[in-house]
């Protein structure tokens, strides 16, 4: 790649607007100085971005951005209300950004190139600015014919204002003995350390994907860009930390390729799917997993192709059924 090819496209500035709001999210979680925070409030921040992270990375990233698995219409409406809950913009609008991403990481056009554009402008800062406020539908138009998503994608202050809402009963209930309370300094304290707290460790926990995993780590891949894998990121962000795996083969459920990889989204989009709530999961060839690029892939895979009559004659069938989507 040249230089002239790298070189980076003309960003607008943020938005003031956009900025005061993003600093007055994060400065939310200290009005609990005045509140107090009980037991309770922190651990309900704990589960909130534990589960919130399980629907961004099993429900905008895996299933709307890449398609590794399918489901209901229902559930699909499900998963979308649930990833919106995270207060990361509509699922359409995350999707589509995505996709955009994969097609061009690391050169001019990726939306946070960390490689092009810096740190702070990957983590953050093309959130804030007014390049990406729009959702490009074509791009996302598989799933931009379901009305009922681009209601919700239209409208995504809905979900995370439900599940605070949620938040401040339960902080009623638990914390002063009544839901009616909610509107109290019982409610309040569980909104501002469960809701707002858990929000912000969320943002950053996902953003940290764009970021520092093209930064930090190693690459098992050669995939022609920076993603890295990273143990530490894959245990707080529930496997995507394996981020080089996932830009070599995309469309995988799991990220993890290998058992020693943990892939905590992955184990439960399996529990999803040993109930019935989605099925058809894309799992990793044996020829991409064992391989180093895409050419070395391909021999693999031809390899593997060859060897196959020989194999289902010695009774080793099963050991060669592979899934051969993909490269």
């Amino acid at each position: 790649m040249t230089e002239t090819s790298l070189t980076p496209q003309v960003r607008s500035k943020p938005i003031l607007k956009q900025e005061l709001a993003f600093l007055f999210i994060h400065l939310l979680p200290l009005a609990a100085l005045w509140t107090g925070a009980s037991t309770f409030d922190w651990m309900l921040c704990f589960f909130l971005y534990l589960y919130r992270m399980f629907w961004v990375t099993g429900g905008y990233h895996r299933y709307f951005a890449h398609k590794s698995y399918k489901t209901s219409r229902w559930f699909q409406f499900v998963i979308a209300f649930m990833a919106e809950t995270s207060a990361q913009k509509g699922v359409l609008w995350w999707a589509a950004h995505h996709r955009h991403h994969h097609r061009h990481s690391d050169t001019p056009q990726d939306p946070h190139s960390m490689k092009i554009y810096g740190f702070w402008y990957s983590h953050v800062g093309w959130i804030v600015g007014p390049d990406f406020k729009e959702t490009d539908y074509k791009v996302i138009g598989d799933y931009a014919k379901y009305p009922e998503l681009m209601w919700l994608n239209k409208h995504y202050l809905v979900p995370p204002t439900v599940l605070a809402l949620v938040v401040m009963a339960l902080g009623g209930w638990v914390n002063g003995g009544s839901i009616l309370t909610m509107f109290t300094s019982d409610g309040f304290s569980s909104l501002f350390i469960g809701f707002f707290l858990s929000t912000v460790i969320l943002y950053h926990g996902t953003f940290s994907i764009n970021s520092i995993m093209h930064k930090f780590g190693k690459p098992r891949y050669e995939t022609g860009e920076e993603s890295k894998n990273n143990l530490l990121l894959a245990l707080l962000t529930l496997g995507e930390g394996w981020h080089n795996n996932h830009h070599y083969y995309e469309v995988a459920s799991r990220q993890g390729f290998f058992w020693w990889e943990i892939d905590i989204t992955y184990y439960i989009l399996r529990g999803l799917g040993a109930v019935g709530l989605i099925w058809d999961l894309k799992e990793v060839p044996r020829h991409i997993k064992d391989s180093k690029n895409k050419q070395h892939a391909q021999e693999l895979k031809r390899q593997m192709e060859r060897d196959r009559p020989t194999l289902v004659r010695n009774g080793s069938q099963k050991a060669v059924e592979e899934d051969v989507i993909g490269y």
